[in-house]
C-alpha cells in the first residue's frame, strides 16, 4: 500500500499547485476539460470551500462544474444557500484529471482531509 499512498499524496500536490481560475460571467464557458478527475472550489478570502470528484458524467470536470453553477449540488443548495450566482462572484476553482475511479476518490477523501473545506457534502451547512 505504501506506493499507492505516495502516488496519492503526489496528485494532491499536484492538485493544490494547478492553476486557479475564476467562475465565469453568466454567458461565458467554463474552463476546463471533459475528463473525471478531482476539483476545488476556492472561497472569495481564498480559503478551500469545496472538494469534489467526478463520479459518472459523461462530460466529466466541465459537466459537474456547470452542475454547480447551475444550481444542482449540495455544495451549492446547502453552502451558498441555493444562490449558484455567488460562484460567478468572486469564487474560483481548479482542477486535476484523474481518470482512475479508486484514485479520484482517494484524492478526494485526502485532499477532504487535509484541506478541512467548509462544506464537504455531509447535508449539512458550514457553521
Amino acid at each position: 500500500m505504501r506506493r499507492e499512498q505516495k502516488a496519492i499524496r503526489s496528485l494532491f500536490s499536484r492538485l493544490r499547485r494547478a492553476p486557479l481560475h475564476r467562475f465565469p460571467r453568466r454567458g461565458r464557458a467554463l474552463l476546463c476539460p471533459a475528463r473525471h478527475g478531482v476539483y476545488l472550489i476556492i472561497d472569495r478570502v481564498g480559503r478551500v470551500a469545496h472538494v469534489g470528484r467526478t463520479t459518472r458524467g459523461q462530460d466529466g470536470l466541465l459537466q459537474r462544474l456547470q452542475n454547480h453553477l447551475a444550481g444542482q449540488s449540495s455544495f451549492v443548495i446547502l453552502y451558498l444557500k441555493g444562490r449558484p450566482s455567488r460562484l460567478r462572484n468572486g469564487y474560483w476553482y481548479s482542477w486535476l484529471v484523474i481518470s482512475n475511479p479508486r484514485t479520484r476518490a482517494l484524492v478526494e477523501a485526502y485532499a477532504t482531509g487535509v484541506l478541512c473545506p467548509r462544506h464537504i457534502g455531509t447535508g449539512k451547512a458550514a457553521a
